[in-house]
Parts: C-alpha cells; structure tokens; sequence
C-alpha cells in the first residue's frame, strides 16, 4: 500500500460483522481462564494483559505508525519528550554517554543536559554541520547513541541523516531521529539509515491540539550483539531472565523498551488518546500537502518584506539547506516558519501581540496558525550561549502556518508588521 492507504487502512482491519472504524478498549484489566495463562505472559508478552504498558487500540495505533515510518514495531506514549526519554534509557545507564545535535528542541536539551545528568548520563553536544573528523572526536568509548532532529525546532536546520548514521554505525551505536515536523509522509529517516524514530505525537500527527503523545518507532535492524549492549543480549533478571535478542529478535528493542521502562515508569497514553490521534493519522498526507503549501506561499511573502531581516525555510531556494532539503524532504518542509523582525526582541513580541488570525499559543504544528517567541518560552531555560547554538535570538518567531485560506493568514501577517 502506499503511504496515503496506510494513513487509513494500517493497524486494525475490521473481521466479519466487526466495527469499521477503530473501537475504544477502554479497560485497564483483561481476563484470563487460568493462573498459567498469565504466568505464561509474563514469560512471553504476546496478549494484552494489562494497560500500564499495552492496550488494543493503542497497539492498533502503533502497529500503523510503525508501518508508516517503515519500522518493525511502535510504542506510544503519553508525550514527545516521554519518547525522548525512553529512546535514550533503553540504551543508556548512569556512566554512560550519548551525542546530540545542539539544535534540538529547547525542552530536549534540557532533559539531556540538566535531567540525564543528574541520573549519570552525559549529553554531549555537537554542530551537527561540522565536519565529520569533529564529529568522530565526540564520541567516547561510553557513547550509546547519536540523536538529532529531521527538522529543527525551531532552527529549521536539516540533518543530514545518512552522515549521521554512517558516523554512528562506524562507531557500533545507533542514530535516533525526532522525525516530528516532517512526519513520515516527508520524509522517513530509516529508508536514510537511521534505527529509531520519535515523534511528538501532539504536534502534526495529532494535527488538531486537542491530545499529547509520543512514540517511538524501531527500524529492526540494528545488530544489538556487537558487544556494545550488553543488556539486550544477557538475561534480564528483572523479567524472569528473557535476553531481549534471543527471544524477540528484530523487535529486541522496542520489547525492552515496553517490558522494562514502560512497564517501571507507566507512561502509556489512554485508548481514548490513541483514538483521537488516529483520527489526526487518517487524514495526515492530506494535511501536510497543504501546510508545506501554505508555508511555502508565507515564507516568500516574509522574504520579500522590508520589516524582515532573515526567513529560514528550507522550501527556500535562497536557504543553506535547500540542496538537502531536496534530498531528505522532497514533498515539502512542513508547515513551520523562522524569521527575525527589524528592530529586535521588542519589536518581535509587539509583532505577534498585534496578530487577530494567528494564535499565541506554546504550541506548533496546529491546523490554526499560531505563533510563538522561542526565546522567551520554549527556549526560556538556555543559556545565552546555548541559544546561540541552536540557532535563536530574541528576535526570531516561530510561525506555524496552519490551514486557512493563504490570503488570510498573509493578511494577518501585515497587521503585525503594521504594529512595527
């Protein structure tokens, strides 16, 4: 199926007499005819036994995802930075080390730099367009792991996804990419090498603001016995001493990541949730056809006006990573838009208090358009150097075109601009 029937058709197939359309399981408790069933279960998880960690219309969900980004298998959770947490913990213990792309989302680099430090695990930065002999400098004989981002939030930088995977197969760990402004209807990072995908579901999966999530997705292809990862290959003791490898193969990863943090830390979405977002999933190509149109129409009206000093956009054929975007994001770079305004903070803020159309919201990635300044909310918490590095200074907006009629969202637009 192509991906546009995958959208609707993946994850649940309705049997004689069933439901069409993906029912709500809203239990926490199954039954079972006998005590060894259950014993038999907690050997080998293969039926839904309990809600902390797997539920029906949650795994209807996952099982589409999963094959929309060309993965193996999926684990939905309750936020993006959730996924984010987990994608490194299912690799990563207090010692250990991981590499990350400095611009990364402002709530990421916080939970790498503040929060897994203080649990041992070190986040080192890196430029990620620096050269690759700067790049292999960064990593340690503790490194597990390599994470970047598809498209920046809100930097817009386009990673190179095939360096990166190269450079983190070379050393024997595998690349995770947040693919959430692209989504796999842009582009899909394991047809690019990479080995797990997360994604703030809340954002354009989701597309209509009205449930938070996260997943994570496993490509399946990592060979999780190179010496690096002990911990898939020997008994866990803490799960009646499965070896993760032996016993789940391709699906080792994903497996761990449910058995042992799901099941610890029980950040699994509720079916209700799951069910929003797969009605948000059902109409995604449609959705980003329009957005990656609307920001493309929104970014030239910006590059063009006297009252803008920069516009990042790599749909652009004037920005520094269009000959990639090309490459990585064929379809369209989403519906998300960074510019600077003339005159700097001030006029930036009175800028955006002045839009009627465009909602003020910490959000993105909306069917409404809606603005934010990263520098005083998502990004809040970095230092001036690290907002440096990621790419953001007081004047920069990030503009989420949504899906209204482009001559409206522009005629929104230049009543901000009219306020400068």
């Amino acid at each position: 199926m192509k991906i546009e029937t995958k959208c609707l058709h993946e994850g649940y197939t309705p049997k004689n007499g069933e439901p069409r359309v993906l029912p709500i399981v809203q239990s926490t408790t199954y039954c079972f005819d006998s005590t060894e069933h259950i014993a038999q279960l907690f050997d080998m998880p293969t039926e839904f036994m309990y809600s902390r960690f797997a539920n029906p219309t949650v795994d209807a969900v996952e099982k589409k995802i999963a094959s929309l980004e060309g993965g193996v298998g999926a684990m939905c959770t309750t936020s993006g930075q959730a996924a984010s947490l987990f994608s490194i913990l299912n690799l990563c213990k207090a010692g250990d080390s991981f590499i990350a792309a400095a611009t990364i989302y402002g709530g990421s680099i916080n939970l790498f730099a503040v929060t897994l430090k203080k649990l041992g695990i070190e986040c080192i930065f890196v430029d990620a367009d620096a050269p690759e002999a700067e790049l292999d400098a960064a990593f340690r004989p503790n490194t597990k792991a390599v994470f970047g981002e598809t498209l920046a939030n809100p930097a817009l930088t386009v990673l190179d996804i095939e360096k990166f995977a190269s450079l983190a197969h070379r050393h024997g760990v595998p690349l995770i990419i947040d693919n959430t402004f692209a989504t796999p209807i842009l582009c899909r990072p394991i047809e690019f090498g990479a080995d797990i995908i997360v994604h703030s579901t809340t954002k354009y999966m989701d597309g209509h603001a009205v449930q938070g999530g996260g997943v994570i997705v496993d490509a399946g292809h990592f060979d999780w016995t190179n010496e690096n990862f002990p911990d898939f290959v020997e008994p866990d003791e803490s799960y009646h001493g499965v070896s993760y490898v032996k016993s789940f193969g391709p699906m080792a990863y994903i497996i761990k990541a449910r058995m042992q943090l799901m099941r610890d830390f029980g950040c699994y979405p509720a079916a209700n949730s799951a069910f929003l977002l797969n009605l948000g999933l059902e109409t995604l190509p449609v959705r980003m056809r329009q957005y990656c149109s609307n920001a493309m129409a929104a970014a030239e009206f910006l590059e063009k006006h006297p009252k803008v000093t920069s516009v990042n956009y790599p749909g652009l054929a004037s920005n520094k990573y269009h000959a990639r975007a090309k490459k990585y994001l064929p379809e369209g770079c989403s519906g998300v838009i960074s510019f600077t305004v003339a005159g700097g903070r001030g006029d930036a803020v009175k800028f955006m208090d002045h839009l009627e159309l465009a909602s003020n919201v910490v959000h993105v990635a909306d069917i409404r358009t809606c603005v934010l300044h990263p520098a005083s909310a998502t990004h809040r918490q970095l230092t001036d150097e690290q907002l440096l590095a990621a790419g953001i200074d007081g004047s920069m907006i990030r503009l989420s075109v949504g899906l209204e009629n482009i001559e409206d969202i522009l005629a929104d637009l230049e009543k901000g601009f009219a306020a400068i």
